[in-house]
Protein backbone atom coordinates (compact mmCIF):
# COMPACT_ATOMS: atom_id res chain seq x y z
CA UNK A 1 0.00 0.00 0.00
CA UNK A 2 1.21 3.38 -0.98
CA UNK A 3 0.55 6.04 1.37
CA UNK A 4 1.57 9.78 1.39
CA UNK A 5 1.79 11.73 4.66
CA UNK A 6 0.97 16.06 4.17
CA UNK A 7 3.25 17.72 6.64
CA UNK A 8 1.71 21.61 7.14
CA UNK A 9 2.26 24.86 8.81
CA UNK A 10 -1.82 25.48 9.35
CA UNK A 11 -2.24 28.76 10.45
CA UNK A 12 -5.89 30.46 11.62
CA UNK A 13 -6.79 31.37 7.69
CA UNK A 14 -9.16 28.36 6.88
CA UNK A 15 -9.05 29.61 2.60
CA UNK A 16 -5.13 29.68 3.30
CA UNK A 17 -4.79 26.24 4.71
CA UNK A 18 -6.84 25.11 2.30
CA UNK A 19 -4.67 26.52 -1.16
CA UNK A 20 -1.82 24.69 0.60
CA UNK A 21 -3.42 21.48 1.10
CA UNK A 22 -5.01 21.81 -2.57
CA UNK A 23 -1.42 22.91 -3.66
CA UNK A 24 0.49 19.73 -2.03
CA UNK A 25 -1.88 17.38 -3.86
CA UNK A 26 -1.59 19.44 -6.99
CA UNK A 27 2.23 19.44 -6.53
CA UNK A 28 3.22 15.50 -5.01
CA UNK A 29 -0.08 13.17 -5.82
CA UNK A 30 -0.49 11.58 -9.16
CA UNK A 31 -4.46 10.81 -9.85
CA UNK A 32 -4.82 7.31 -8.66
CA UNK A 33 -1.06 6.34 -7.57
CA UNK A 34 -1.13 6.86 -3.95
CA UNK A 35 -3.69 4.33 -1.83
CA UNK A 36 -3.91 6.39 1.31
CA UNK A 37 -3.13 10.33 1.74
CA UNK A 38 -3.43 11.77 5.53
CA UNK A 39 -3.17 15.22 6.35
CA UNK A 40 -2.07 16.55 9.74
CA UNK A 41 -4.54 17.65 13.13
CA UNK A 42 -6.06 21.13 12.81
CA UNK A 43 -5.33 21.04 8.87
CA UNK A 44 -7.58 23.43 7.64
CA UNK A 45 -7.29 25.67 10.44
CA UNK A 46 -5.16 26.00 13.98
CA UNK A 47 -4.58 28.19 16.54
CA UNK A 48 -6.10 31.58 17.05
CA UNK A 49 -9.00 32.66 19.40
CA UNK A 50 -11.46 30.77 21.02
CA UNK A 51 -14.09 32.93 19.11
CA UNK A 52 -12.09 32.50 16.02
CA UNK A 53 -12.06 28.75 16.12
CA UNK A 54 -15.53 28.43 17.00
CA UNK A 55 -16.74 30.62 13.91
CA UNK A 56 -14.49 28.19 12.05
CA UNK A 57 -16.33 25.04 13.27
CA UNK A 58 -18.48 23.50 10.38
CA UNK A 59 -21.50 21.43 10.75
CA UNK A 60 -20.98 18.36 8.11
CA UNK A 61 -21.52 17.26 5.72
CA UNK A 62 -22.03 21.31 4.58
CA UNK A 63 -19.23 23.24 5.29
CA UNK A 64 -16.28 24.53 2.16
CA UNK A 65 -13.47 22.58 3.74
CA UNK A 66 -15.54 19.63 4.42
CA UNK A 67 -16.69 20.17 0.65
CA UNK A 68 -13.04 20.57 -0.60
CA UNK A 69 -11.38 17.84 1.17
CA UNK A 70 -14.23 15.45 -0.53
CA UNK A 71 -13.37 16.79 -3.54
CA UNK A 72 -9.41 16.45 -3.29
CA UNK A 73 -9.93 12.75 -2.56
CA UNK A 74 -12.36 12.12 -5.45
CA UNK A 75 -10.32 14.11 -7.99
CA UNK A 76 -6.98 11.93 -7.02
CA UNK A 77 -9.06 9.10 -6.42
CA UNK A 78 -7.19 8.01 -3.37
CA UNK A 79 -8.37 7.67 0.60
CA UNK A 80 -7.99 10.90 2.24
CA UNK A 81 -7.44 10.26 6.13
CA UNK A 82 -8.08 14.65 6.23
CA UNK A 83 -6.58 15.04 9.35
CA UNK A 84 -8.84 16.70 11.59
CA UNK A 85 -11.15 20.11 11.69
CA UNK A 86 -13.43 21.99 14.18
CA UNK A 87 -16.74 20.66 13.79
CA UNK A 88 -19.94 21.94 15.33
CA UNK A 89 -22.92 19.11 15.79
CA UNK A 90 -25.78 20.51 18.33
CA UNK A 91 -23.97 23.22 19.70
CA UNK A 92 -20.70 21.05 20.78
CA UNK A 93 -17.44 21.28 19.21
CA UNK A 94 -15.31 18.50 18.31
CA UNK A 95 -11.89 18.02 16.99
CA UNK A 96 -12.71 15.69 14.21
CA UNK A 97 -11.24 13.64 11.95
CA UNK A 98 -13.46 12.50 8.25
CA UNK A 99 -11.69 9.99 6.17
CA UNK A 100 -12.99 9.92 2.51
CA UNK A 101 -12.70 6.42 0.34
CA UNK A 102 -11.73 7.58 -3.66
CA UNK A 103 -14.91 8.08 -4.38
CA UNK A 104 -15.58 10.92 -1.94
CA UNK A 105 -17.75 9.19 0.31
CA UNK A 106 -17.08 9.84 4.16
CA UNK A 107 -15.84 6.21 5.50
CA UNK A 108 -14.96 7.27 8.86
CA UNK A 109 -15.93 10.19 11.60
CA UNK A 110 -13.29 10.42 14.51
CA UNK A 111 -14.14 12.75 17.29
CA UNK A 112 -10.79 13.48 19.57
CA UNK A 113 -11.32 11.62 22.83
CA UNK A 114 -8.29 12.85 25.11
CA UNK A 115 -8.27 16.62 24.97
CA UNK A 116 -4.99 18.16 25.83
CA UNK A 117 -5.40 19.86 29.02
CA UNK A 118 -1.71 20.69 30.33
CA UNK A 119 0.57 23.16 31.41
CA UNK A 120 4.43 22.73 30.67
CA UNK A 121 7.43 22.19 32.58
CA UNK A 122 8.01 25.86 31.05
CA UNK A 123 4.29 26.96 32.85
CA UNK A 124 2.68 26.92 29.03
CA UNK A 125 -1.18 26.35 29.72
CA UNK A 126 -3.34 24.67 27.05
CA UNK A 127 -7.25 23.72 27.64
CA UNK A 128 -7.99 22.33 24.99
CA UNK A 129 -11.70 21.61 27.21
CA UNK A 130 -11.99 25.22 26.72
CA UNK A 131 -12.91 25.21 22.92
CA UNK A 132 -14.27 21.63 22.49
CA UNK A 133 -15.64 18.46 23.84
CA UNK A 134 -14.39 15.15 23.70
CA UNK A 135 -15.75 12.16 21.36
CA UNK A 136 -16.67 8.90 23.00
CA UNK A 137 -16.23 6.59 20.17
CA UNK A 138 -13.51 4.79 18.79
CA UNK A 139 -13.60 4.49 15.12
CA UNK A 140 -12.17 2.93 12.12
CA UNK A 141 -12.52 1.97 8.58
CA UNK A 142 -11.54 -0.93 5.94
CA UNK A 143 -9.19 0.34 3.16
CA UNK A 144 -7.90 -2.34 0.71
CA UNK A 145 -9.61 -4.88 2.82
CA UNK A 146 -7.15 -3.83 5.79
CA UNK A 147 -8.52 -2.81 9.02
CA UNK A 148 -7.34 1.47 9.79
CA UNK A 149 -7.43 3.07 13.28
CA UNK A 150 -8.18 6.62 14.00
CA UNK A 151 -6.63 8.68 16.40
CA UNK A 152 -5.80 12.02 17.23
CA UNK A 153 -2.52 13.88 18.55
CA UNK A 154 -2.71 14.06 22.64
CA UNK A 155 -4.70 10.70 21.95
CA UNK A 156 -1.26 8.61 21.43
CA UNK A 157 -0.46 9.24 25.05
CA UNK A 158 -3.38 6.21 26.21
CA UNK A 159 -2.32 3.00 25.23
CA UNK A 160 -5.92 1.69 25.92
CA UNK A 161 -7.10 3.56 22.59
CA UNK A 162 -4.63 1.40 20.55
CA UNK A 163 -5.18 -1.51 22.07
CA UNK A 164 -9.03 -1.03 21.44
CA UNK A 165 -7.79 -0.44 17.57
CA UNK A 166 -5.30 -4.03 18.08
CA UNK A 167 -8.58 -5.99 18.93
CA UNK A 168 -10.46 -4.64 16.61
CA UNK A 169 -7.76 -6.01 13.70
CA UNK A 170 -6.57 -2.89 12.69
CA UNK A 171 -3.41 -3.37 10.55
CA UNK A 172 -2.71 0.28 10.82
CA UNK A 173 -3.21 3.77 13.02
CA UNK A 174 -3.46 7.21 11.43
CA UNK A 175 -2.52 9.82 14.03
CA UNK A 176 -2.72 13.00 12.51
CA UNK A 177 -0.91 15.43 15.08
CA UNK A 178 0.21 19.09 16.18
CA UNK A 179 2.61 17.97 18.88
CA UNK A 180 4.21 20.61 21.21
CA UNK A 181 7.80 20.99 20.42
CA UNK A 182 8.55 20.97 23.97
CA UNK A 183 7.04 17.51 24.63
CA UNK A 184 8.08 16.45 20.90
CA UNK A 185 11.48 16.44 21.47
CA UNK A 186 11.37 14.06 24.05
CA UNK A 187 8.02 12.00 23.70
CA UNK A 188 7.02 11.48 20.07
CA UNK A 189 9.30 9.18 18.34
CA UNK A 190 9.13 7.34 21.16
CA UNK A 191 5.68 6.97 21.90
CA UNK A 192 5.22 6.20 18.39
CA UNK A 193 6.99 3.53 18.35
CA UNK A 194 5.73 2.27 21.32
CA UNK A 195 2.82 1.98 19.88
CA UNK A 196 3.45 0.27 17.02
CA UNK A 197 5.45 -2.58 18.13
CA UNK A 198 2.00 -2.84 21.04
CA UNK A 199 -0.06 -3.50 18.50
CA UNK A 200 1.89 -4.75 15.36
CA UNK A 201 0.54 -2.58 13.24
CA UNK A 202 1.97 0.47 10.94
CA UNK A 203 1.15 3.99 12.55
CA UNK A 204 1.21 7.01 10.23
CA UNK A 205 1.43 10.01 11.96
CA UNK A 206 1.33 13.29 9.89
CA UNK A 207 2.05 16.73 11.85
CA UNK A 208 1.73 20.06 11.81
CA UNK A 209 5.31 22.07 12.01
CA UNK A 210 6.56 25.40 12.81
CA UNK A 211 4.58 28.11 14.78
CA UNK A 212 1.06 29.08 14.72
CA UNK A 213 -0.19 32.46 16.50
CA UNK A 214 -2.26 31.45 20.11
CA UNK A 215 -3.77 34.08 22.48
CA UNK A 216 -1.05 33.87 24.84
CA UNK A 217 1.70 34.37 21.90
CA UNK A 218 3.71 31.81 19.20
CA UNK A 219 3.87 28.30 19.71
CA UNK A 220 5.43 25.95 17.94
CA UNK A 221 4.46 22.60 16.95
CA UNK A 222 7.23 20.06 16.81
CA UNK A 223 7.01 18.25 12.90
CA UNK A 224 9.20 14.66 12.65
CA UNK A 225 5.97 13.10 10.66
CA UNK A 226 6.61 9.54 10.39
CA UNK A 227 5.53 6.06 9.90
CA UNK A 228 6.26 3.13 12.23
CA UNK A 229 6.16 -0.70 11.22
CA UNK A 230 4.94 -3.37 13.04
CA UNK A 231 8.70 -4.31 14.75
CA UNK A 232 9.08 -0.20 15.49
CA UNK A 233 11.30 1.03 12.88
CA UNK A 234 10.46 4.55 11.65
CA UNK A 235 10.39 3.93 7.99
CA UNK A 236 9.83 7.31 6.73
CA UNK A 237 10.29 10.63 8.75
CA UNK A 238 9.40 14.14 7.18
CA UNK A 239 12.26 16.51 6.50
CA UNK A 240 11.86 20.18 8.72
CA UNK A 241 9.74 21.97 6.66
CA UNK A 242 6.04 21.73 5.07
CA UNK A 243 6.16 19.09 2.22
CA UNK A 244 4.51 15.10 1.42
CA UNK A 245 6.69 12.17 2.44
CA UNK A 246 6.00 9.06 1.09
CA UNK A 247 6.09 5.24 2.46
CA UNK A 248 5.21 1.82 1.27
CA UNK A 249 3.14 -0.70 3.54
CA UNK A 250 4.18 -3.95 3.57
CA UNK A 251 1.54 -6.31 4.91
CA UNK A 252 3.47 -9.45 4.06
CA UNK A 253 6.43 -8.40 6.30
CA UNK A 254 3.35 -7.56 9.35
CA UNK A 255 1.97 -10.62 9.03
CA UNK A 256 5.45 -12.63 9.27
CA UNK A 257 5.90 -10.10 12.24
CA UNK A 258 2.83 -11.21 13.93
CA UNK A 259 3.40 -14.98 13.29
CA UNK A 260 6.94 -14.91 14.71
CA UNK A 261 6.39 -12.71 17.89
CA UNK A 262 2.59 -13.58 17.97
CA UNK A 263 2.10 -11.34 21.37
CA UNK A 264 -1.54 -9.81 20.06
CA UNK A 265 -2.92 -13.44 20.60
CA UNK A 266 -1.31 -13.43 24.67
CA UNK A 267 -3.69 -10.45 25.86
CA UNK A 268 -4.98 -12.13 29.29
CA UNK A 269 -6.44 -8.94 30.89
CA UNK A 270 -9.74 -7.01 29.51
Amino acid sequence: MKIAMLQMNSRDNKLRNLDRIEALFRTHITPGEVDLVAAPEYATFLGGTQEAQWDAAESLPDGEAYRALQSLARSYRTTFHAGSMLEIADGRYYNTSITFGPDGTEIARYRKIHLFDVETPSGHVFRESDVIDRGDRVTGYTIADRRAGCAICYDLRFAELFLAHMRDGCDLIVLPAAFNMETGKDHWECMLRTRAIETQAYVIAPAQIGLHAEPAGERACFGNSMVIDPWGTVIARASAQPGVTFAELDFAYLDRVRSTLPSNTHHVMA
